[in-house]
């Protein structure tokens, strides 16, 4: 199997990714990220538009047009929504072996 360079993604990026799959501006993504791991995830500023910055380069979001000029928007771009998907099933594939493992020291 091999393995894509960008694997596994930083809970960070993973939790942003998941924030812009509809646009969103930095201050939305930092209320999402921390909504979607129910509290788990406190994403300070300049750790969100370093992490954007990265992702804006790998071409996993881009930036798209809002209504308020002042804030930038961003996007999910079909490659992210793949690397999303694709760190999702590896993550599985790790639950699926970790829980055989246990099971079977268990019975």
């Amino acid at each position: 199997m091999n393995r894509n360079k960008n694997l596994p993604l930083s809970e960070i990026n993973f939790y942003i990714l998941l924030a812009v799959s509809e646009p969103a501006h930095g201050y939305l993504i930092m209320q999402k990220v921390e909504e979607l791991s129910r509290g788990e995830v406190r994403v300070a500023a300049g750790t969100l538009y370093g992490a954007i910055e990265n992702l804006l380069k790998a071409r996993f979001i881009v930036p798209v047009d809002g209504d308020d000029n002042r804030r930038k928007v961003y996007s999910l771009t079909e490659e992210g929504r793949q690397i999303v998907q694709m760190d999702i099933e590896r993550m599985k594939l790790m639950i699926s072996q970790a829980e055989n493992c246990l099971q079977e020291r268990k019975g």
